[in-house]
């Protein structure tokens, strides 16, 4: 049976740098960098926590509200209060995980995100998507994952009724060690091939 291969489908058309642009400026009112690719200064309006993807699906699976959260790659990123950034590090070691190895990091003030693909418009695979968009014509900030301005973990939420930060970073820091783990038990059971004329173990 002779098989056949189908014609590379056609790209995506991408959105023109200034028609990103123009939807995050007036649809949601947030800076952007000039491009290409468009990107979205971190540090002004909100704070980005990343982590593996493999992770943060976990973790999305488990932990119901977050703000806004991105996918870039095998990266996911959740939108968090301007500022989180510098909590990250005092908060892993307050919630006992500090010194491990987590690959669970924030970017603030001075840093940048890839814009994902605008609300509607086509992506190209692998391009950076919104998985829980932000809401265009809202303000952003009430939405972001805060500290409690009572005490850490005080409750379920963070100030003005937003998504309580420490607990997010805890179930976070869960997550990319649980994944962290999976991913080193499937490595430990692949199977290995044997070298062309490797000679096998004899035991007596």
């Amino acid at each position: 049976m002779a098989f056949t291969v189908p014609p590379p489908r056609a790209p995506l058309p991408v959105p023109p740098d200034d028609g990103v642009t123009r939807w995050y400026e007036r649809e949601l009112g947030w800076a952007t960098a000039a491009g290409p690719p468009v990107r979205l200064p971190t540090g002004l309006r909100f704070d980005v926590l990343e982590l593996p993807a493999d992770a943060g699906y976990a973790l999305l699976g488990r932990y119901g509200r977050t703000g806004p959260v991105a996918l870039s790659g095998r990266r996911m990123r959740l939108l968090v209060a301007a500022g989180s950034a510098d909590e990250l590090p005092g908060l892993l070691d307050w919630l006992e995980w500090g010194g491990i190895g987590l690959d669970l990091t924030a970017l603030g003030a001075g840093g940048r995100i890839t814009a994902p693909a605008p609300l509607g418009a086509p992506a190209p695979l692998g391009a950076a998507t919104w998985l829980r968009p932000p809401e265009p014509g809202r303000e952003v900030e009430p939405s972001l994952p805060a500290l409690s301005p009572v005490g850490r973990c005080a409750g379920p939420g963070g100030g003005g009724g937003t998504p309580d930060l420490a607990r997010l970073v805890d179930a976070a820091a869960s997550a990319c060690h649980r994944a962290r783990l999976l991913r080193a038990s499937a490595r430990a059971h692949r199977p290995t091939t044997h070298r062309a004329g490797a000679q096998p173990l004899a035991f007596s």
